[in-house]
């Protein structure tokens, strides 16, 4: 249940692989700094490095924040794995942009016992996506949040692939529930599914 935080914004930006979503959520974190006092955006990065092609692009994304002069007072914290935690943390002051959510996931299925049971891994990513999202319904800060669309192909045939795009899925609609406003960007075009802060100026 959402709680009666109305002053802080969830907003939940949703795409495919190189859609543009990424782009669009830093647009709008940095449009709500513009327009508030607070001067400092939380940019929390869920992703790992398990190779060098993924490193070269955690650099590159790093480095392009840093050149971005819009983007100096935008301070990254790195958290693969603890994200109701960190969100917990946060402040009335507080901007964030947390990209990506889909990444996280990822993370809490890797960081599984192998030896666990299909249904023991069921029960830790429900439990995670339910703090997740007490959380987020009890935040005291803005949070632009950034997840990939994967439910979109067939069903994958790996049992590994069909929990990660299931619980992609759920972890979504969960979001989605809570969030003021959501975002499906397509070939970096932005469409609003959901948006509960226009129908508040009416």
């Amino acid at each position: 249940m959402v709680s009666d935080r109305r002053a802080f914004v969830i907003h939940l930006v949703l795409g495919g692989a190189r859609s543009g979503k990424s782009s669009f959520a830093e647009q709008c974190i940095g449009d709500r700094q513009s327009s508030s006092k607070t001067k400092a955006v939380l940019y929390v990065a869920t992703c790992q490095a398990f190779d060098e092609e993924m490193q070269a692009r955690i650099d590159k994304h790093t480095q392009d924040r840093q050149q971005d002069t819009l983007k100096q007072n935008w301070y990254t914290v790195e958290c693969p794995l603890n994200l109701a935690e960190l969100i917990c943390e946060l402040h009335t002051e507080n901007l964030v942009l947390v990209d990506c959510l889909t990444l996280w996931l990822n993370n809490q299925i890797f960081a599984l016992d192998e030896n666990a049971t299909y249904q023991a891994k069921q029960q830790h990513l429900q439990q995670s996506i339910d703090s997740l999202v007490s959380a987020l319904a009890n935040t005291k800060g803005d949070v632009v949040l950034v997840a990939n669309e994967v439910g979109l192909g067939v069903v994958p045939m790996g049992q590994v692939s069909r929990l990660f795009v299931d619980y992609a899925g759920w972890l979504n609609q969960a979001i989605a529930k809570i969030a003021e406003r959501v975002t499906l960007v397509s070939a970096g075009l932005p469409l609003d599914l959901k948006n509960s802060l226009e129908k508040g100026k009416g």
